[in-house]
């Protein structure tokens, strides 16, 4: 199976797709994708165990095992278990999503850091890329990497919103960089300034569905399908066409995730 457009992160086992989640995966492949990353860690570990499961019933869709930093308290080895039979399953492709989120805080900073440092040590002993999410938390992020792999791991910092510098320290530390809805949005021009001055052969696009659906959908219930909007909006802000994009960031996709 060839590679085209992916969207290399969203949440398909959502209860806000439980009503039509055929439907939406139908769209995506209508509109163009041939791949679709279904991220678990979006909520305790049954939601990685569904993602699994999704994939496995969809040659096109792939998944990810972990924790997401909201829910970091409640890790523990009987978790980490779990995640670890998850990981065997030639479906489930990355750890993640993972991370520290000291924005909303929902788990303690200790725990997520602790947390963050398990599933780093998991995706080295499993070979497998690594999903981060980091939302103002750069410092700790950065020092956690730097402590736990310090050569520099496989992984994205998906749903990025923040400095040029981070995302230099990011690439050059080996990772990609993934935009999502947000860089549509109207005030997101930082970001976009930001995205303009970094090399596509280092980005990814993803919806991070059911959230953030970029403009002209923004306020509904995002899908897979969107992601197309991501891609037309950074090729505008990086100045190539559409196709160059869709090129690049499949061959990320692809070579991350081991797609095709």
């Amino acid at each position: 199976m060839s590679v085209g457009l992916v969207d290399s992160h969203c949440h398909l086992t959502d209860a806000r797709f439980d009503d039509d989640r055929s439907d939406v995966i139908a769209r995506a492949l209508e509109a163009g994708l041939t791949h679709i990353v279904a991220v678990g860690g979006g909520g305790p570990i049954e939601a990685s165990e569904a993602a699994a499961d999704l994939a496995a019933a969809h040659p096109y869709l792939r998944s990810t095992a972990g924790i997401h930093p909201h829910d970091a308290a409640s890790y523990d080895d009987a978790i980490e278990g779990r995640i670890e039979a998850l990981l065997a399953k030639p479906q489930v492709v990355a750890v993640g999503e993972t991370g520290l989120d000291y924005y909303y805080e929902h788990s303690p900073r200790a725990a997520q850091c602790e947390a963050l440092s398990r599933h780093v040590a998991l995706a080295r002993r499993f070979d497998k890329p690594i999903v981060l999410h980091c939302r103002d938390a750069e410092e700790d992020m950065r020092a956690v990497l730097s402590r736990e792999a310090p050569g520099g791991i496989r992984g994205v910092v998906h749903c990025f919103t923040g400095s040029h510098d981070d995302a230099r320290w990011y690439i050059d530390y080996g990772l990609i960089v993934s935009f999502s809805g947000i860089l549509t949005f109207p005030k997101s021009s930082s970001l976009r300034e930001t995205a303009a001055r970094l090399p596509v052969d280092r980005l990814m696009v993803e919806t991070d569905s059911p959230y953030l659906a970029p403009v002209p959908h923004r306020g509904k219930r995002n899908e897979p399908a969107y992601v197309a909007h991501v891609a037309a909006t950074l090729a505008a802000t990086c100045g190539t066409s559409i196709e160059k994009i869709v090129e690049s960031t499949a061959v990320n996709a692809a070579s991350l995730f081991a797609l095709g």
